[in-house]
């Protein structure tokens, strides 16, 4: 599907931040690790998110979507069903997660695979922790998925994460809940922290020291009740359009405001970008719960800046936008350590710079970034979405700010996290 977008006055207006899918993701899985009933609002109704309920629902777990919210009966957090084949369909988040469960429920088997997207994503990266704790991962070629999990004894190990990922941490940590002793992770720089808090809150025993996070083998999660707040990823695509387009201001409600996912919110106010509302700073330990804020962006000239690696697993979604927002600033914008990128959906620093020079901006592949020259503007034309949502919400965006729009081959792809991003964009004037 082809849709363009192209400028046609400024925005304005308020939108509510759609659910947070990584937020949605943890909550299920969680969820259906516990005894009890558990009540979920806010759960992001999105194909990936949808793919992690199935996935539960395959492995035993009971659904019941009411009108707001979800209720997930769970299997308890050793009573994982046999399932056969799952289908993660393209959650690469369900991928990496998932299996830190499933590995440690002795006697059980499970194949994970998903669509064309998913086989070619790695995970040799959690396969090597597991099977340090005990657990059996074998993948496609050593490395890629279709892999089949079989669980066995765990043990806990202390490992340190070779790359900071929040997936492998969160994998190891939710192993870590079924292996013998204590588990720790310790990362090379922070990343996001939703699963710590989401442990915490379901009465795990877990602690954080500086870079090293320890969590204790339970008997059982107990989680009454979850609310998942607005993703900040998503929020991201409505404050760069607001500040690329003159005369613009916009509101965006319910934004989860964790300072692990508010990095490009930092860097965007670095660069130049109007943005007012409250941003957690960090704390020491691990917060039982989710902050939420109300941020106004609104337009303003941008200058070049220069994202560190230590800053990059805290606005890696949208480091996209970072190089976009630099096509419009004065300067250069330089992207380092963002190696994580290239396995994303999409190798994101080849799609988003052939992309982006496309339609006019002068921008340069680097083995772990990007750098950008700012020249005023994008001159516009034709985007490929690769079927990689981010890119698909990028182009809409440049469209919006460019001189001659842009058409987005593939724009259903944003479908994957933001069913409704086109029409919460119309709504604040995007055309």
């Amino acid at each position: 599907m082809n849709d363009r977008f192209a400028h046609d006055g400024p925005l304005r207006g308020t939108v509510q931040a759609p659910p947070d899918k990584s937020l949605s993701h943890r909550a299920a899985l969680l969820a259906a690790m516990t005894d009890e009933p558990v009540t979920i609002t806010g759960y992001l109704d999105a194909a990936d998110t949808n793919s992690t309920l199935a996935a539960v629902q395959a492995l035993g777990a009971l659904v019941e979507r009411r009108d707001r919210s979800l209720v997930v009966r769970g299997a308890g957090l050793r009573g994982a069903a046999p399932a056969g084949v799952i289908d993660v369909g393209n959650a690469g988040t369900l991928m990496r997660l998932l299996p830190g469960w499933l590995a440690g429920q002795e006697g059980g088997s499970w194949t994970l695979d998903g669509d064309a997207s998913i086989r070619r994503r790695p995970v040799d990266r959690i396969a090597e922790p597991l099977g340090l704790m005990g657990a059996q991962i074998e993948p496609r070629e050593g490395r890629f998925p279709p892999f089949t999990v079989t669980g066995a004894p765990l043990s806990g190990i202390e490992y340190a994460l070779p790359v900071a990922s929040a997936q492998v941490k969160s994998c190891v940590l939710l192993a870590g809940l079924l292996a013998a002793g204590s588990t720790t992770v310790i990362e090379p720089r922070p990343s996001r922290d939703h699963t710590e808090r989401m442990l915490a809150a379901a009465g795990a025993s877990i602690a954080r020291d500086g870079h090293r996070i320890v969590i204790a083998a339970q008997d059982e999660l107990e989680m009454g009740a979850l609310h998942v707040p607005g993703d900040p990823s998503s929020a991201a695509f409505h404050a760069a359009a607001a500040v690329l387009v003159p005369g613009s201001r916009i509101v965006i409600e319910g934004v989860g405001a964790n300072w692990t996912r508010t990095g490009f919110f930092r860097i965007l106010r670095r660069m130049g970008g109007a943005v007012a509302g409250p941003l957690e700073e960090p704390t020491g330990g691990v917060p039982a719960g989710e902050p939420v804020c109300e941020l106004e962006i609104s337009h303003g000239p941008l200058h070049g800046t220069v994202v560190e690696p230590d800053e990059v697993p805290l606005a890696i979604d949208e480091l996209p936008l970072v190089a976009l927002l630099g096509c419009f600033a004065e300067g250069e914008t330089v992207v380092r350590g963002a190696e994580e990128l290239r396995v994303k959906e999409t190798d994101r620093i080849a799609t988003v710079v052939d992309g982006l020079r496309g339609l006019g901006a002068e921008i340069e592949a680097t083995a772990d970034g990007f750098v950008v020259q700012g020249t005023g503007g994008l001159r516009g034309g034709t985007i490929a979405s690769h079927g990689d949502h981010r890119l698909a919400m990028l182009g809409a965006v440049a469209g919006l700010a460019s001189r001659e729009g842009v058409e987005v081959d593939g724009m259903e792809a944003a479908a994957v996290s933001y069913p409704g991003f086109e029409a919460d964009l119309a709504a604040l004037g995007g055309r």
